[in-house]
Parts: C-alpha cells; sequence; structure tokens
C-alpha cells in the first residue's frame, strides 16, 4: 500500500548552492498549507549533515553543486538508516545528463527550478506520501537512457517471479509512465485496486517506490526500450 503522509507538516530540507534560490524556495514551501522548512544547506556535504540534525521528510536537492553534488548526497541520504527522508531532485533543464543517475541515486522525484509553485508543493506532498510519480519527460529520457545502453545478456525473471500476472501488468504500465488513472483505465479496474496492486509489487520486490519499480523493469529486461507491447 501507499505510505500515508506523515503526520504533522511535512518537513523538508532545502539544498541549493545559491543563496537566493534557497530563499525562494524556502518562501513557497513555508506559504503552503501542511508544509515546513526544516532547514537550509548549501552543498551535499552540508546536506547530508543537515538530514541528521533536522529529520526532514523530503530533501528538495539540487543536483549540481560544490563540495559534494546532489546525485552523491542522494546516494548517501536514502542508503542512511530508515526512516530515510524521501529526496526531490532539482535541475535547471529538461535535458539534463543526469535523470538517470538522479534515479538511480535514490530519488523519488524529479523537478525544473522554473516549475510553477504548484508543481513545486505537488513534488513534495507527492514524495512525502511515497506515490512520487516521474513526469513524461523524466520518463522518455529514462527510456532514452536504456535504449542507449548495451542490451542485457538476458532476463532476470528471478527478480520478478514472485509477481502474479496482474502485477506484472500494473509494473510494465508503471514502467511506460502510466499514471494510477490510467493503468486503471487500461486494465478496467478501479484506482484503489491498482494501488494495492502497486504496493503489493513494491513490497514484493523489496522496492521503496515507483521510480525504482521502473528502473527494475528496464534493468531485469521485462521492459525493452522501443518495444510497444503492454
Amino acid at each position: 500500500m501507499t505510505a500515508p503522509a506523515p503526520p504533522g507538516p511535512i518537513r523538508v530540507l532545502v539544498v541549493d548552492d545559491q543563496e537566493l534560490v534557497r530563499s525562494g524556495f524556502c518562501v513557497i514551501l513555508e506559504a503552503a498549507d501542511g508544509i515546513t522548512v526544516a532547514g537550509e544547506a548549501a552543498d551535499g556535504a552540508a546536506a547530508v549533515a543537515a538530514v541528521t540534525e533536522t529529520a526532514p521528510d523530503v530533501v528538495l536537492m539540487d543536483i549540481r553543486m560544490p563540495v559534494m553534488d546532489g546525485l552523491e548526497a542522494a546516494r548517501l541520504i536514502t542508503a542512511g538508516p530508515p526512516p530515510a527522508p524521501k529526496v526531490v531532485m532539482l535541475t535547471t533543464f529538461d535535458l539534463d545528463d543526469y535523470v538517470y543517475e538522479a534515479l538511480r541515486a535514490g530519488a523519488s522525484g524529479f523537478l525544473l527550478k522554473d516549475s510553477p509553485r504548484h508543481d513545486l508543493t505537488a513534488a513534495i506532498r507527492a514524495a512525502a506520501a511515497g506515490d512520487a510519480l516521474l513526469a513524461p519527460s523524466v520518463t522518455r529520457r529514462l527510456i532514452e537512457a536504456f535504449a542507449h545502453r548495451p542490451p542485457a545478456a538476458a532476463p532476470a525473471p528471478s527478480r520478478v517471479a514472485s509477481l502474479t500476472a496482474r502485477e506484472r501488468d500494473v509494473l510494465l504500465l508503471l514502467a511506460r509512465g502510466s499514471s494510477n488513472a490510467e493503468i486503471a483505465t487500461a486494465l478496467f479496474v478501479s484506482e484503489a485496486t491498482v494501488k494495492t496492486h502497486v504496493g503489493n509489487v513494491l513490497a514484493k520486490l523489496g522496492l521503496r517506490d515507483r521510480v525504482q519499480a521502473v528502473i527494475l523493469a528496464y534493468e531485469t529486461g521485462l521492459v525493452i526500450p522501443g518495444d510497444p507491447s503492454p
């Protein structure tokens, strides 16, 4: 099942090496209902230390920073003792070469710095609830990344052998960037049923969130870039 949102306001750690950018995000987040800024950090190393000090629910993290970049910081933060905070990565460009690596590093979301404030708060709430979604542009980048990698020697069915046929269908649709509503329509079931299936997929495969499920689907060969079959 999808993890419940944390009780009380969602605590956010804002990480960016540009003070004005950090301040702008803090103003937007503090003005949003149910969200509070737990702290700020100017680089990845400071962010890792701040997570221990402030115990945020979500880390809003820039990728390109001095001292330690956001990718390494995300790896360290998401690999920490539970409950590790969710990480939403920030980038300036939609075509950032780090999209795939950011997701591999444990990011639960990916946001453009010039996104509307509604998208920012929505991404924070989604990450905190454990229901992070990949934007279509990010899904395309992820697929392109796998399309340009050498093909795997063979699929690894053992990772997905525990899934039922319907759970495999859900995983395939997740990997193609479908939302819960779109999956429900494709499979002729309710969104509540889809959420149950997604939760079962994550639990059986030992995955943290939907992003990891998408990556696993491609890495095991369950989904092949360019293959239109469902």
